[in-house]
């Protein structure tokens, strides 16, 4: 089974949340932690609830096999079929969900792929 490196998820959340322009305290507010959880987690000297890393993940619009490996996988096309399509007309709650359930799909395909790998 591959190993995590909370070291280098916490520099990649880092280098994620820098390019976006935005402190430490920015991205706390957004995903409802405390600034000291956060800067433990972005020196991986502090491991992260599921939760917590879905916050993060959606806060910072990353995608979760870029922050727990640093490689992008060409899966947005598989989750597309996934998602519920959603009609110009309906309302932004509608769309916030359709993400959501994406980030779901997203993380348990990534999941799924770490227990293969064992």
């Amino acid at each position: 089974m591959k190993e995590l490196n909370y070291s280098k998820m916490g520099m990649r959340i880092r280098q994620v949340r820098k390019a976006k322009g935005w402190s430490q305290e920015e991205l706390a507010n957004k995903c409802g932690i405390s600034m000291s959880f956060l800067g433990h987690i972005e020196r991986g000297t502090r491991i992260m609830s599921l939760e917590t890393f879905v916050s993060i993940c959606m806060a910072l619009d990353a995608n979760a096999d870029e922050l727990l490996w640093g490689v992008a996988h060409p899966s947005d096309a598989v989750l597309e079929m996934w998602k519920a399509p959603v009609k110009k007309t309906e309302k932004a709650s509608s769309r916030q969900d359709a993400d959501s359930y994406s980030m779901y799909i997203r993380i348990m395909k990534s999941v799924a792929e770490i227990m293969n790998e064992t």
